[in-house]
């Protein structure tokens, strides 16, 4: 949560504000599972923030709260939230560590320097040293000295072995924190932050390489009509189903994201509009030859259809200016009677 939420939910504020929460998802006819009571504190403690100002613009648009929206806004809002607060535990986990570690170091390097000092005693004992008995007293001490020495440089050799293991763990945990922050909760496709960062990163190496690169968007037909017709758990049930489609065309090093909604998008990393084209139209034609059935009654749902656009990225354009050509020829798709694939590169000749 944001600093300051937690002042407020910390504060005598705390038992209004979650009132307040509950009374308005009551109004708003939304459950008041866990995630969404999380959302609300959120956005009425902090409204003018970036996720109570979509929230606000998704009750004026009267989109209705799935499971499917509050994970979408929680995987695009919440997660960097998480992701500090699992950082700052493994911060002090390695802070404990390391000084743990440091102790153990400093430790070693007092017993080594006595070590020193106990052979360069021994050596002038030596020189001077003429009975046996003298003699066994320098060798009995150096023995004391070294296995003393072999002792301490076993604790220290052991801790660093404990604490090799601990940072391991965490940079795991925190792999996997990071991997969960970019993922989105209902289609397990990357989320729209991944996507963002991701299409940076391609057409950066797309312009380095001189590669192609080409970009797809995809949208589910008339998706609004089929949630009001059967329901929004019925709809995250499709969103999931054509989401596994995607997702199992576009294996790496293609990257597949829910952009949106209903949207999705594809990049291709050193792939051309026709190799691309192609994928797509696989990809139509998989979703729409298979007759959903609904998951709670069996009834029978019918075919959906996708529709989706491509723009092949040219020398020096943005990601930006990429993602703007192949909206484009997704709306022509959609001008064009849905459930087809638009090339923008053919889009662009035409023109």
């Amino acid at each position: 949560m944001t600093a300051q939420v937690q002042t407020t939910l910390r504060g005598p504020e705390a038992f209004s504000l979650a009132k307040r929460a509950i009374t308005e998802m009551e109004a708003a006819g939304v459950w008041p599972t866990p995630l969404n009571f999380e959302l609300w504190l959120h956005y009425l403690g902090e409204p003018e923030g970036p996720l109570g100002k979509e929230m606000q613009r998704l009750l004026a648009d009267g989109t209705a709260f799935t499971e499917g929206t509050s994970e979408m806004l929680a995987a695009e809002y919440l997660p960097r939230g998480r992701l500090s607060e699992e950082i700052r535990d493994a911060g002090a986990v390695l802070n404990r560590e390391l000084s743990t570690v440091s102790e153990a170091i400093a430790k070693a390097q007092r017993s080594q320097a006595a070590y020193g000092q106990t052979l360069a005693g021994a050596s002038s004992q030596l020189e001077t040293a003429a009975e046996p008995t003298a003699l066994l007293g320098v060798v009995s001490k150096l023995t004391k000295a070294t296995t003393q020495v072999q002792s301490e440089n076993a604790t220290l050799e052991k801790r660093l072995e404990s604490s090799t293991r601990e940072v391991a763990r965490l940079r795991e945990h925190l792999e996997q924190v990071r991997r969960d922050a970019m993922t989105d909760a209902l289609t397990n496709l990357a989320n729209r932050k991944a996507f963002d960062e991701e299409l940076l990163r391609a057409c950066d190496e797309a312009e380095r390489k001189r590669q192609p690169m080409t970009l797809a968007v995809l949208d589910i037909d008339h998706f609004k009509r089929f949630n009001d017709t059967w329901g929004h758990q019925t709809g995250d049930q499709v969103l999931r189903y054509v989401a596994s489609v995607i997702g199992r065309v576009s294996r790496s090093p293609r990257v597949a994201a829910r952009f949106g909604g209903e949207e999705f998008a594809v990049i291709f990393p050193g792939e051309s509009a026709a190799v691309v084209e192609a994928a797509l139209n696989a990809i139509r034609t998989e979703i729409g030859a298979r007759s959903l059935r609904r998951r709670s009654t069996n009834d029978e749902l019918g075919a959906v259809t996708i529709s989706a656009g491509l723009a092949q990225r040219r020398p020096g354009e943005t990601g930006t200016e990429l993602l703007d050509r192949a909206d484009a020829a997704l709306y022509a798709s959609k001008r064009n009677g849905r459930n087809m694939v638009t090339n923008g590169e053919r889009l662009q000749e035409a023109a």
